[in-house]
């Protein structure tokens, strides 16, 4: 991931702590050699993007992934609901 210059970084964010937890984010952040602000920002975007790929992505198992494709791969024949939708969704909206 890129890293973004400080002229780039025009946003505030502020955060209450306990004093345990702001001395192990300073550890945890002079282990790695980086600032605190630069630690906290990075581990806030690290946690971020696992939270939004865990609701956009899918993940089935085994058994779960042969079901879908058998699914996409023979689709069951449209019910009489769906061909009555069909149809309203043609006479509203046309061919």
């Amino acid at each position: 991931m890129p890293t973004t210059s400080s002229r780039e970084r025009s946003e505030r964010l502020e955060a209450r702590t306990t004093r345990s937890q702001k001395a192990l984010f300073k550890h945890a952040a002079d282990l790695q050699g980086r600032t605190l602000s630069d630690f906290i920002v990075q581990a806030a975007s690290d946690a971020a993007t696992r939270v939004v790929e865990q609701h956009q992505i899918i993940t089935l198992a085994a058994g779960e992934q042969e079901g879908f494709v058998k699914a996409l791969l023979n689709p069951p024949k449209p019910g009489p609901r769906l061909r009555a939708a069909v149809r309203r969704y043609r006479k509203v909206m046309g061919p």
